[in-house]
């Protein structure tokens, strides 16, 4: 008899006995035998277990997506049309991405070019930037500076967010507003909207949307109803992107 046989039969007639029994327990020699079964039959066929962790895997991921696909229907215009952001590549585009991302993240600087290659080679996506800055102070005082940017000249945001995310070192207070200036947006003008206009609101919205989606980290993106953890690539964002448009999902 086999490994597998056995501890089906032991299973089996464990529970022919517990079934009209339920009050009877198993006495300890009977466990013992039972977890030597099971301990056996694990040692020489490992793979059960890699199979199981998989298994869990892959149902946390549909419960992470069901809840995520959830909260992107309960908040589609602070998601898509959020009057915080800007997008950058075709307004009118047929598909549109957004990334939360934070100017300190190694991950998402990394990622600044799947972006460039996404725009430059499909001229009908939509790429919306949405702030998440959780990486400590300097992440938070250099998103004021961009909001301040952003208000200023939403023309030059998007060249001020390429050379910030894209730049070595830390991203500052002062390197941020040493940035706009040299994009000739004024340093005093910079400094005084970021005391009228704090955009506060902008930060508890984002930190409300990153917490409704399950992010833990930048970058995360929402392509159609999906949400896109981490640092995917190019090609798993293009592939999204076709997928939406062949079946209407990001993974069809």
């Amino acid at each position: 008899m086999t490994f597998k046989t056995k501890l089906a039969a032991t299973v089996a007639l464990t529970l022919a006995v517990a079934a009209p029994l339920p009050a009877l327990a198993l006495d300890a020699a009977q466990k013992k035998e039972i977890g030597e079964f099971i301990k056996e039959y694990l040692v020489e066929n490992p793979e059960v277990l890699l199979e199981a962790q998989e298994a869990l895997q892959k149902k946390q991921e549909e419960q992470q997506q069901a809840k995520a696909q959830s909260a992107i229907t309960d908040n589609t215009k602070a998601i898509y049309n959020s009057p915080y952001d800007i997008a950058l590549g075709n307004p009118k585009g047929d598909v549109t991405i957004v990334e939360f991302f934070d100017y300190n993240c190694g991950y998402c600087k990394r990622a600044l070019s799947d972006m460039e290659d996404i725009l430059k080679e499909d001229k009908n996506v939509r790429f919306v930037l949405k702030e998440l800055p959780i990486l400590g102070p300097d992440s938070l005082a250099a998103h004021k500076v961009s909001a301040a940017v952003r208000d200023l000249a939403p023309e030059k945001y998007g060249e001020f967010h390429r050379t910030l995310l894209g730049g070595e070192g830390r991203a500052t207070e002062e390197s941020a507003i040493a940035l706009a200036a040299s994009l000739g947006i004024s340093e005093a003008d910079v400094r005084k909207t970021m005391t009228e206009k704090p955009h506060d609101d902008a930060v508890r919205q984002a930190y409300s949307l990153a917490n409704d989606l399950g992010i833990t980290g930048t970058p995360s993106y929402v392509v159609g109803e999906e949400m896109v953890f981490g640092a995917v690539g190019a090609d798993d964002l293009r592939e999204k992107i076709a997928n939406v448009r062949a079946c209407g999902k990001a993974s069809c």
